[in-house]
């Protein structure tokens, strides 16, 4: 792998008095400028709480790398999902407006959301969604892959999501129930999630710069883009990812000083100068443990952090011996981290423009051990070990012979065309399998996937981007294709969850078009051993077979002369003719052929 080095001329236009008199922070800007130069990140911002006052607002580093323009303090960053506690707090803010109680159903407030079973429809509480507790895995891949505008149109998706878990048995992220909690805002509310957030929290805490809208951002000015460390250390621009319908659980825009308000409020028990916007009892319970998330016992080298809870859209543990609540955000091209230690009255926000970033992480913490005093960490030097020594195992590992499961020379089992074709599943969405240059291509809304053949019916997703297929990042995902009784592809089916089986999408196959005088020529009836089936047309495009004692069957032609069922999977029906009329028809089922003869006038 090639060494990318790098060197940074760290400005900020955005200078920090407040560095130069508080001792704790002396130094710190070298630090800082040590985790840029450390991570290889295009820049961050960061900002520092004490009590009611910032005692540290700066940026590092570039929010247009290409252009290096500088990241300062006021920049706009994504933040992802440390937007979750937002979006809970509304519904603290409603519960004190006694407009719902948190032991209440969601289906109560949403009537048409449906869970995988009548169990979890019957005893689900809004509680549930807060804290992570309704055994439901991510299933990220349907609102990631499958993006909507519609809040609603993803609501409904969750009533074919199956848990991998009985309720509040285990603690498991989802970020469809942040939505649902979103949902539920509006509904009482009667103004969208995006309206509530402005009105309740943006407006009267005077977070002025902040959006919930892409389309708000792209019109601000000083916004960050985002950026990925490719593995041959190239900075790498990110498209911004629209999160849309999803956006209760990850959609806010915000800068480090915009993001001070929000942590005072929460230092300062809801209460913003005399404004009480969020009730104290409400504070208390979103900071404290709802669900165990797991045992996070010490470890040997750090032994003073440990244990790892969930509150409502925070997650809470113990560090250094102090009571942290932080919630992170990751979403393309962007990273965060929100923090305060309610008993010290201290708080940390960094948000970066690198992807899957570690700097978040790594200047919280270094911050944090200034402030907190005691023991401390070189959290730069100890990543930058971390990455030596992962690098150092990528080496050996590839100079060993790998096992791999991949059974060489083989070949698909259909041509190519057979697998083309629209696949769909409820709960996630459709994509379009497509032939290009000899090649498959999986269409999704804002992807395009590459289908390289792997072994027998299965094919590894690769992306496709503006300038080339991406082979540097190798999805762990195969998409295996399944063959029907009647020999066609039926379906295809991805492992999109660790805890439970691959899920199906069901195939329909592409579609040709056929003009109505060419449907024509295979209207007629039709002699089965006796039996006569009538072909026809209706509403002059559409081709319909009748069988005596049976529904009328939708006819969707797939090739000349070929056509599918479209309500019955594996029946097909192909023409034949002869000196360019229609004389016979094969109906193709999963349990035969079976000739059919025209019968003529």
């Amino acid at each position: 792998m090639k060494k990318f080095i790098c060197l940074f001329f760290c400005l900020a236009l955005f200078s920090s008095p407040y560095a130069q008199t508080d001792k704790r922070l002396k130094g710190l800007d070298k630090d800082l400028n040590a985790i840029l130069e450390a991570t290889k990140a295009p820049g961050f911002a960061v900002a520092v709480v004490d009590g009611d006052k910032v005692i540290y607002s700066k940026g590092f580093g570039y929010s247009d790398y290409e252009n290096k323009v500088p990241a300062d303090a006021n920049t706009l960053f994504a933040i992802g999902s440390s937007t979750k506690a937002f979006t809970s707090a509304l519904l603290g803010q409603l519960r004190a407006e006694d407009k719902l109680s948190f032991d209440d159903s969601p289906i109560k407030y949403i009537p048409e959301l449906k869970f995988y079973n009548d169990n979890l429809d019957n005893k689900i509480i809004i509680k549930d969604l807060m804290r992570h507790s309704t055994g439901l895995p991510r299933h990220d891949l349907s609102w990631y892959f499958f993006p909507s505008a519609d809040k609603d149109s993803l609501i409904a998706r969750i009533a074919y999501q199956e848990p991998f878990t009985g309720l509040r048995q285990e603690w498991h992220y989802n970020n469809f129930m942040f939505l649902a909690q979103g949902v539920i805002a509006e509904k009482i509310t009667d103004q969208s999630w995006e309206e509530n957030i402005k009105t309740r929290f943006f407006d009267p805490l005077g977070m002025s710069r902040s959006q919930t809208l892409l389309s708000e951002l792209q019109k601000m000015d000083n916004t960050a883009f985002g950026y990925e460390l490719k593995k041959n250390d190239n900075i790498s621009k990110m498209d911004y990812y629209d999160i849309s319908g999803m956006s209760p659980a990850g959609s806010i825009y915000s800068s480090v000083n915009d993001m001070t308000n929000w942590l005072k409020l929460w230092i300062n028990k809801g209460k913003h100068y005399d404004q009480q916007i969020l009730s104290e009892m409400y504070i208390n319970e979103a900071m404290s443990s709802q669900m165990v998330m797991n045992g996070a016992l010490p470890e040997e080298e750090n032994p003073d952090l440990f244990f790892a809870n969930y509150g409502y859209g925070w997650m809470v543990m113990s560090y250094r011996g102090h009571y942290r609540v932080e919630h992170g955000g990751n979403i393309d091209g962007f990273a965060a981290s929100v923090a305060f230690f309610p008993s010290d009255k201290l708080g940390i926000v960094v948000l970066a423009n690198q992807n899957g970033s570690s700097v978040p992480s790594l200047v919280r913490n270094t911050i944090a051990d200034r402030l907190l005093g005691g023991k401390t960490t070189d959290w730069t030097k100890r990543f930058v070990d971390a990455q030596e020594k992962a690098k150092k195992m990528e080496a050996e590992l590839k100079l060993e012979d790998s096992e791999t499961t991949q059974v060489k020379n083989t070949k698909p089992s259909h041509v190519m065309r057979d697998y083309t074709g629209s696949y769909e599943n409820a709960g996630y969405g459709s994509f379009n399998v497509a032939i290009e240059n000899d090649s498959l291509f999986a269409n999704l809304k804002h992807k395009k996937l590459y289908l390289k053949h792997y072994h027998y019916d299965v094919f590894e997703p690769l992306e496709v981007t503006k300038t080339d297929i991406d082979t540097t990042d190798a999805s762990p995902m195969r998409l295996n294709f399944a063959t029907g009784d009647g020999g066609e592809i039926i379906n295809v089916t991805m492992k999109t969850e660790a805890a439970l089986e691959p899920i199906a999408f069901k195939r329909t196959p592409n579609t040709i078009d056929v003009s109505p005088a060419n449907l024509e020529m295979y209207v007629g009836d039709y002699n089965m051993m006796g039996t006569t089936l009538k072909i026809y047309i209706k509403n002059e495009t559409v081709l319909y077979l009748f069988v005596p004692g049976q529904p009328e069957y939708e006819l969707m032609p797939t090739e000349k002369h070929k056509f599918s069922l479209k309500v019955a999977d594996g029946y097909k029906i192909e023409f034949l003719e002869s000196e360019d009329v229609i004389t016979e028809m094969n109906l193709i089922q999963p349990n035969g052929t079976f000739k059919a003869k025209k019968e003529t006038n």
